[in-house]
Parts: structure tokens; sequence; C-alpha cells
């Protein structure tokens, strides 16, 4: 839990901090952000860190076309920060660390039914009381749910959806990026942040659990010498 709350006030403060600066202090950010990022990796196991790894390359190829192509969001400078790859790195540490402290089934299905309470809750007021309509986000909602209750690693889904929506909630209360009122080339709208965004990070977390075991068998095995599918060398004579 330790490290939960750590990665969560450091971007609690590195998000304030971007609020104050321009783009050349950002890269200061960026720089602190790996770094932050490596240290919170130390002390994980090889499968969490390659997990962690996995989610930085798809979140920022999501990140570019979801911001500076399509324009769903958009940050406060109008570009992608420097410190967003890293940053998803350490919101994917501190929600499968969430997780994984709750070292039980029990446990895990409480904290389940936690995030899939407050996500279809939050899904039904932006088609009901919000004053800015979300049908996009209540999509989303429903998708997540659906994750939840029939996904391969519910309770990390969960615990991701607590951290993210946490950090929406905070990064479009203070300005470091806003959502357009409706998905762009399309009628649908948005809320600010809608209730289902969380639906994308499962969508990297499902990417990353995929794809890390692969990862490690390729570092591992690039440190042997060779990769899967090669011969052997021959030994000189």
């Amino acid at each position: 839990m330790l490290r939960v709350l750590g990665i969560v006030s450091y971007l609690a403060i590195l998000l304030a901090v971007d609020t104050q600066v321009g783009a050349g202090l950002q890269l200061v950010l960026g720089g602190c952000t790996w770094i932050a990022l490596a240290l919170a990796c130390r002390r994980v196991s090889p499968d969490l860190r390659a997990q962690a790894f996995v989610v930085v390359v798809v979140a920022t190829c999501a990140e570019i076309v979801g911001s500076l192509v399509w324009g769903v969001y958009t940050y406060r400078l109008e570009n992608l920060p420097s410190f967003v790859p890293p940053a998803h790195g350490l919101v994917y540490l501190a929600g499968a660390t969430l997780a994984r402290a709750a070292s039980n089934r029990l446990l895990q299905g409480w904290l389940v039914r936690i995030a899939l309470g407050l996500v279809l809750a939050w899904g039904v007021a932006g088609v009901t009381i919000l004053p800015r309509s979300d049908v996009g986000g209540a999509l989303g909602a429903a998708l997540l749910a659906i994750y939840l209750l029939r996904g391969r690693a519910p309770a990390i889904y969960a615990g991701v959806f607590l951290v993210v929506a946490w950090l929406e909630l905070y990064g479009t209360a203070i300005g470091t990026w806003q959502w357009a009122a409706e998905i762009p080339g399309t009628s649908v709208s948005l809320g600010n942040p809608p209730s289902g965004v969380a639906s994308g990070y499962v969508w990297f977390d499902i990417v990353a659990l995929a794809a890390a075991p692969r990862l490690l068998a390729v570092v591992r095995t690039a440190r042997k010498g060779r990769l899967p599918g090669s011969k052997p060398r021959a030994r000189p004579t």
C-alpha cells in the first residue's frame, strides 16, 4: 500500500506543477517521471515490470491517436506532455499493487464489487443527473462492467479503475487536460471526464498481461545469447 500512496502522491504533485510550467519545464517533469517509474519498478516482480513496460508502449500509441490525431481530449498545451508515457506505467503499477494488496479472494471480490458499483453509478449519473451528458462514458462504463464480471484479471481491472477514476477527476478539475463535449466526427456526448474512461485502460491491461510473458521470454533468451527459434551457435573446432 505504501507504493500505491507514493505513486498517487507523486502523480498529484506532478499534475499540479504541470499547470504552472511551459513546454520546456514539461521536459524536466518527464525526466523526473521516468526516474520515478524506474524506481517504482525496482522492487516489483519481473512479470509486473514487463507488464508496466507494455502498458507504457501501448498507452503512448493510444495517446497519440486519441489526443493528437483524433482530438477526443486535449492537454493544456495541446501537446503530448513527456511525463504522460511513464505516468501510464505508474498508474498500472499502482492499480496492480492495489489488487495484490487484497491478498485473498474475499478481499479481491470486495475490491471488484466496489469498482463495479462505482462505475455503474457514475455511468447512470452521466446520462441522468450530471449537468454534462455522457453517453460515450456510459457505453464505456457498461464495457468496463463486463470486464469486471467476466475478465481474466478483474481485481487488477478494479484497482486500475480506482486509480484512473481519481486521476481523471483530479486532472480535469485542475485543467491538465479536457475532454471534448462529443467524440469528434460523431454526436456521441462525453463527460469531462467520461465515466467509462477506465475501459480504455483495461485494454492496456489485457495487452500487458498477454504480451509480458512473451517479452520476458525474449529478454531471458537474448541474455543467453540467442533469440527464440534460432539455432545454437556451433562451437569452434
